[in-house]
């Protein structure tokens, strides 16, 4: 592997100075910039290695990809069915074809194929550290908190309010979607690392906890109040009102176990899709979406919407909710206004009557239009500091709050988000929280880890696959739908089998293996620029970067992805490469004389609270 010194001498070949009012050269020694490259890790708020597990996937070695994912993202085999997968939009492969690489649904085979990972997993100290935490509600935030504090030693206790734990991922995502015993399997891992649960216990005081002694408390209760409507007749239809997410949960839990024939979901976002296909598996007959929106500005995801279309719900837009229609005291309908969007020109949307009014007959209203916090249990006068809009004041780095020692992250923080953003954000607090009990400064955080390692074997040969697999993504097997409609736990998505997988995961590009250019090899020869499928290389004159990005051979118009930039050539040209469009073929540096291109692997790391829950990743930087 690349040691320091090799990735230095690399590095020294963009130290000199930039061409005169030119775009300075490069500097790939921040592990940011080949990061940023990497667009599905840099996507992922956990910084998942998505190319390196794809690979191993394809090699059948699942339980490898299944830990790399679980010191990352901690809970693989839950993800890799319900993530709202940030990864799959920023895909390379999406801007060469329609669909990207089916990242989230091959995190499941890793998942679903791993076997026994018992023996893989971080040990936990027999001899405690003296420090104890308490960790306010079960749900992925604080469970990956728990798991990165346990193996240093801490003594974790976890409070929630429901009898079992897992927070959201239990109460707020149906059990077609995420099956309990794939959910029970992933927390009971981290159960298992020797947290303290006291279960079906409410936290009613903020002040209560701090004052059993507990040297930090991280607050992960969620966002668990729904919002409501306040049009004329909602009082009246109450008891057919439902708001979604009490509603969701009150199906997980069996307390609920039918529903109207007809009913009506208000609301846009991924609840509304869960509420939804939740109805119709309860007995609804004719179920429909209604947002206020255009259909292109729902929050829900499109592959969210798509299951729910499939299953034969249609999607109402531009649909304002105006009155609910009530006679002999029952629920009989709801009456819309119809509305038409304008957009200004700083893209702000502007909702306008029609003028049209449209009644749709029901028998419940289930309501998903958003999600607020709720800290009743907070006292104002302990050092917790909130907003005009009753939310904490919380930094967004160390996710402390006002009070030292209380730390906030997932939903609690700022608002509704998903199980990815809970974990990253528990990642962090983990490392506040460590060092605000050691007595170290928490605004000092732990630099990540990076490595470039050359993939050349010979002349033109890689250790890695480089052919490019021209295949579009494999749909995911479905289960009958008259079987899954007609039982609630019956799992809608099959999965990949490994012939499946094995034919996605050749779609991958391998983004992390880089193509890394030393300026005193170069003979400027263009052999590069003629071989190059997609005129992302062009050798031109220096120039500030909005000119530069006009001079390439394809002009790089994506501002969001950088551009590579060498530093003045024998002739005083420079090499410019948009990183943007480059496929990672290797054609550049099988076709160079002088092997001034070369293909290596980049391995970046997020560092976390506990060295040991990250060790697998940190062998690739060895």
């Amino acid at each position: 592997m690349m040691q320091k010194a090799e990735m230095a001498r690399t590095v020294d070949a963009f130290s000199p100075a930039r061409s005169r009012d030119g775009t300075p050269p490069t500097d790939t020694s921040d592990p940011q910039y080949f990061h940023k490259v990497v667009d599905c890790q840099y996507a992922c708020p956990a910084h998942t290695p998505v190319p390196e597990y794809i690979r191993l996937i394809a090699q059948r070695r699942y339980a490898d990809a299944y830990m790399l994912n679980w010191e990352s993202n901690v809970f693989p085999g839950i993800l890799g069915r319900v993530c709202d997968r940030p990864c799959e939009p920023a895909c390379r492969r999406g801007r060469i074809e329609e669909k990207p690489v089916a990242i989230c649904r091959l995190k499941r085979v890793a998942a679903d194929n791993k076997g026994d990972v018992t023996e893989r997993l971080p040990r936990v100290p027999f001899q405690k550290n003296g420090k104890r935490v308490a960790l306010l509600g079960a749900g992925p935030a604080s469970l990956t908190v728990a798991r990165d504090l346990l193996p240093l030693g801490y003594h974790c206790v976890l409070f929630e309010k429901d009898p079992v734990g897992g927070g959201l991922m239990r109460s707020n995502i149906p059990a077609f979607r995420l099956p309990a015993k794939v959910l029970d399997e992933e927390v009971d891992l981290i159960y298992g690392l020797g947290v303290e649960k006291r279960f079906g216990e409410a936290v009613t005081s903020l002040k209560a906890v701090i004052d059993e002694g507990f040297d930090a408390v991280f607050v992960g209760t969620g966002a668990p109040k729904g919002k409501d409507l306040n049009v004329p007749g909602r009082a009246e239809a109450d008891a057919n009102v439902h708001i979604g997410i009490d509603f969701l949960t009150s199906v997980a839990f069996e307390h609920v176990d039918s529903i109207g024939k007809r009913v009506v979901v208000i609301g846009g976002g991924n609840t509304a899709m869960d509420c939804c296909r939740t109805a119709l598996r309860l007995g609804a007959e004719k179920v429909m979406v209604t947002v206020r929106s255009p259909r292109k500005d729902m929050k829900a995801s499109d592959w969210e919407i798509e299951d729910a279309e499939r299953e034969g719900v249609p999607v109402l837009d531009n649909h304002n909710p105006a009155e609910f229609l009530v006679e002999n005291g029952r629920l009989v309908g709801v009456r819309f206004d119809k509305m038409r969007a304008e957009y200004g020109a700083d893209g702000r949307r502007k909702l306008i009557p029609t003028g049209e009014s449209v009644v749709i007959e029901c028998d419940d209203v289930l309501m998903a239009i958003g999600q607020d916090n709720a800290f009743p249990w907070i006292e104002r006068d302990i050092g917790v500091e909130f907003d005009e809009w009753g939310m904490p004041a919380v930094d967004r780095t160390t996710f402390a709050s006002t009070r030292p020692g209380v730390f906030f992250g997932g939903d609690a923080a700022w608002g509704p988000e998903n199980i990815i953003w809970a974990v990253a954000h528990g990642h962090q607090a983990a490392i506040s929280i460590d060092k605000h009990c050691r007595g170290e400064p928490i605004t000092e955080r732990p630099a990540p880890g990076a490595n470039l390692v050359s993939q050349k074997m010979g002349i033109h040969e890689w250790s890695y696959s480089n052919d490019y697999d021209n295949g579009r993504r494999v749909p995911v097997p479905h289960a009958d739908q008259v079987t899954a409609l007609r039982n609630i736990k019956v799992e809608v998505e099959l999965g990949y089998d490994e012939v499946l997988a094995l034919k996605e995961a050749e779609r991958c590009l391998n983004c992390d293996v880089q193509t890394v250019f030393e300026q005193p090899k170069c003979i400027e020869c263009d052999a590069c620029v003629d071989i190059c499928p997609v005129d992302c290389i062009t050798f031109t004159d220096n120039a500030p970067e909005p000119e530069l990005r006009q001079m390439l051979r394809t002009p790089a118009e994506n501002l969001e992805q950088p551009l590579y930039v060498s530093s003045d050539l024998p002739t005083g040209r420079v090499m410019v490469k948009d990183e943007d469009v480059c496929l990672h073929c290797g054609l550049c540096a099988e076709r160079c004389p002088t092997g001034a291109w070369d293909m290596s692997k980049f391995m970046y790391v997020e560092r976390q609270a506990a060295p040991v829950c990250q060790r697998h990743l940190d062998a690739y930087l060895d």
